[in-house]
């Protein structure tokens, strides 16, 4: 027997979400797998968002990017904030669970290929120093890594920077989000220089009201972006 196979013996592949056993690493059982909602179809250009109709219609908004100044040029996001979903994603950003990053990257990989361009980068938005420290890592830098190296493009987890800490946002509507955060995410004055002339792709676990991608729009751009995209693990919508 394998090393590999012993391996698989005592530590045989678990789901997920709740931890029964699957055929392989990093997958989820089928009732785990029904309660995750994956965006597929027609979806908001913007910020991902499942809309009704059929996909192939052209550029269409969600009523929210109608009304809300969205400062990147698109934006698509994984699966819906609910259920399962918000269950994986809360467990990655506080339930120190970090594996679930790599495995959690198959519901990116569809979107990001959409917003893929010749000089594509991957820049995930960046926790503040105090936050880092607590929570040991940036579920955003670690979802952006392990897309990278699906992808086989570059990611720049220290392009940009969160100098000052922001209160929590759970709870907070959308205006006080985009007061929170105006200004809050700037280029790192060194390695930010990387992002002059790329494509970059922004990556975050939650999309909520957009208030987060905005401000790391602004540094990306600051920093000489050519263009910037945006693309969340999951999306927070009025329903879920």
């Amino acid at each position: 027997m394998t090393m590999q196979s012993l391996l698989r013996v005592i530590y045989p592949p678990q789901c997920l979400g709740c931890g029964a056993l699957t055929e392989k690493d990093g997958a989820l059982c089928p009732t785990c797998w029904r309660g995750v909602t994956a965006i597929e179809g027609l979806a908001c250009d913007l910020c991902g968002a499942p809309l009704p109709g059929t996909d192939g219609l052209g550029a269409v908004y969600c009523d929210d990017c109608l009304v809300v100044e969205r400062p990147w040029d698109a934006g698509r996001s994984g699966f819906l904030y609910e259920d399962v979903g918000r269950r994986l994603v809360l467990a990655l950003k506080h339930g120190d669970r970090p594996e679930l990053a790599k495995g959690l990257t198959r519901w990116l990989l569809p979107q990001a290929r959409r917003l893929l361009r010749e000089n594509t980068v991957l820049v995930p938005v960046p926790l503040h120093w105090r936050r880092l420290f607590t929570r040991r890592y940036n579920q955003a830098a670690l979802l952006a890594q392990a897309l990278a190296n699906a992808l086989g493009r570059p990611c720049l987890p220290d392009a940009l920077i969160r100098p000052a800490r922001t209160p929590a946002l759970e709870g907070a509507g959308r205006a006080e989000r985009f007061a929170i955060l105006d200004g809050k995410i700037r280029p790192h004055p060194r390695h930010g220089r990387a992002l002059a002339g790329r494509d970059v792709i922004l990556i975050d676990d939650v999309f909520t009201s957009g208030a987060t991608f905005a401000a790391a729009t602004g540094a990306a751009r600051a920093a000489g972006a050519r263009s910037v995209c945006v693309l969340a693990l999951a999306r927070a919508t009025k329903h879920a």
